[in-house]
Formats: C-alpha cells, sequence, structure tokens
C-alpha cells in the first residue's frame, strides 16, 4: 500500500488507517481520540491505545516486541509534529489536530474518568515522582478511582515483583491502565504481559507521571504546535535525548525515501 492512500476500511466506528515509514497510524482529532478510548471501555474488551513518534517509528524496525505492541494497537496516534507535517507531504488528510501529545489530552480523559467512575491505573517513575504524580491526580480530579505503582521492578516474566504488579492490576480491574516506563520498555512489558491484563484501554504514555509531577518540565503548550518540541527537551536534558534528537532520524531515511517514491508515483488523496 503506497502513501497517500489508506488501508482497508476500518471496522464500524473506528478511524481510517495509513502507513508511512513502514508502520501504521491513525488521523484522530481529539474528540475523536477520547471517543475512541469510551469505546474501548464500553466494550468490555482489552484494547491497546498507541501513539507514534520518529523515536517509536525507529525501535519499531529494530524491536520485535515494539512491532507486536502496534500490530495490536486498536487505535495508533500521532505523537508529535514532525510526523503530522511528513503525512501532509506524502498526500494525507493531517492537520495541527492530529497531533497528541499525552499531556494535552490525557487532562480531558482524566476528568471524564472521574464523571463515569471509570478506574484508573498508572504504572511507572521512580517511587516518589509516582507518589507525587498520585498526590496530583487525587488533587486535581476528586472523586478519581486511582492507584498508582512506580515502575522500578523487576519486569522479568515470572519475577515476584512483577506477579506482584499483576497482581495488584488484577484486583483493581482498572479500565484505563496507563503505563509510563519510557520506550521500549513499556511497550515490552505489555507485550510481555498483555494475556494477564485485564479488560481496560491500555496505554504507551513514557514519561506523563513525570511530567504531572514536574520532576520533568512541561514545555509550554504553543511549542509543540509548532513542531519545536524536541528542541525544548534537546535544550533542557541534552545527555538524555541527544540520540533520539540528532541520530535516529537518520535511520529513517531509506522510509521516508521509498516514501516520497510510491506518493509520486500515485495519485494524493485530499480532504478525506
Amino acid at each position: 500500500m503506497h502513501p497517500g492512500s489508506a488501508l482497508p476500511a476500518p471496522r464500524p466506528n473506528e478511524p481510517r488507517t495509513y502507513e508511512m515509514l513502514g508502520v501504521r497510524f491513525n488521523l484522530v482529532d481529539d474528540a475523536e481520540l477520547l471517543g475512541a478510548v469510551e469505546r474501548a471501555v464500553e466494550s468490555g474488551e482489552r484494547r491497546v491505545v498507541g501513539g507514534h513518534n520518529l523515536h517509536s517509528v525507529y525501535l519499531y524496525h529494530r524491536d520485535p516486541r515494539m512491532r507486536r505492541f502496534y500490530a495490536e494497537s486498536r487505535v495508533t496516534f500521532l505523537d508529535g509534529m514532525p510526523l503530522v507535517w511528513l503525512a501532509r507531504a506524502l498526500g494525507y488528510p493531517s492537520r495541527r489536530a492530529h497531533r497528541h501529545a499525552p499531556i494535552d489530552w490525557m487532562p480531558a480523559l482524566l476528568e471524564r474518568a472521574s464523571q463515569r467512575g471509570w478506574r484508573v491505573f498508572f504504572l511507572g517513575s521512580l517511587p516518589e515522582v509516582e507518589a507525587k504524580a498520585a498526590q496530583v491526580f487525587r488533587a486535581r480530579y476528586p472523586g478519581l478511582a486511582l492507584e498508582t505503582h512506580h515502575g522500578y521492578f523487576d519486569v522479568a516474566p515470572g519475577s515476584a515483583e512483577n506477579e506482584a504488579v499483576l497482581a495488584r492490576i488484577q484486583e483493581f480491574r482498572p479500565h484505563l491502565l496507563c503505563v509510563c516506563m519510557g520506550m521500549p520498555r513499556q511497550e515490552q512489558w505489555i507485550v510481555d504481559n498483555l494475556e494477564r491484563l485485564p479488560a481496560a484501554a491500555i496505554f504507551d504514555l513514557g514519561a506523563l507521571m513525570d511530567l504531572f509531577a514536574g520532576a520533568l518540565p512541561t514545555p509550554p503548550r504553543w511549542v509543540g504546535q509548532v513542531g519545536l518540541e524536541w528542541l525544548y527537551r534537546l535544550c533542557s536534558h541534552p545527555r538524555r535525548v541527544w540520540r533520539r534528537y540528532l541520530v535516529e532520524p537518520w535511520f529513517l531515511l531509506p522510509h521516508l525515501a521509498r516514501d516520497l517514491v510510491r506518493s509520486r508515483r500515485a495519485p494524493a488523496i485530499r480532504g478525506e
């Protein structure tokens, strides 16, 4: 399937799927994303909701468990303006509203969860950051049914610590399971334990808990909308992210070249 064309029609009420850089994704706005999550909760099924940025695309081509994670994802939104711009250049009907950083849409989802009695479990971050994030969540969303656990445990399948975490999640029976352990650790953990996770909407949310807790600075939101959030993070934490932003994108050039060649051979679709 060439860039500029949609993949086969989606299931009823699910967004259309596209492909670029060798990965599949959906173009959804805020209302469509929240609607997809709500349908996942109401379905009573286990459903994965994933996000793609350039880092995840790079890892996708190098880690089979990352590929399995995205194969399981029922909705895969774009988390990063570079991908939105690239999709537009390849002929897809993408626009700024299709970019979804979790720090932007999670507040609306947690507000909805608190109003509808959904149980929410956050897994990730250092123990002290997890505790602070839990305080922030409870203060901002009174009545939210919330449980948290830090992400610094032995994630090896069958380990005592991993079994204890799974038991706690299973006992709580969350409607939303938010795994915030960074890429690719969070996706690998979800894949390794997917069949034992309860019926819930399951997310890979990176450093979201750190952002809510204030352990990492939150970039001004206009920075993300103009595609410069990567630069903000690079200047704020160069040792942490320099490879992600300055090295990894070069490995995606062969995939980009193939997409550009194919897009020139096929008519682009506009205004879908």
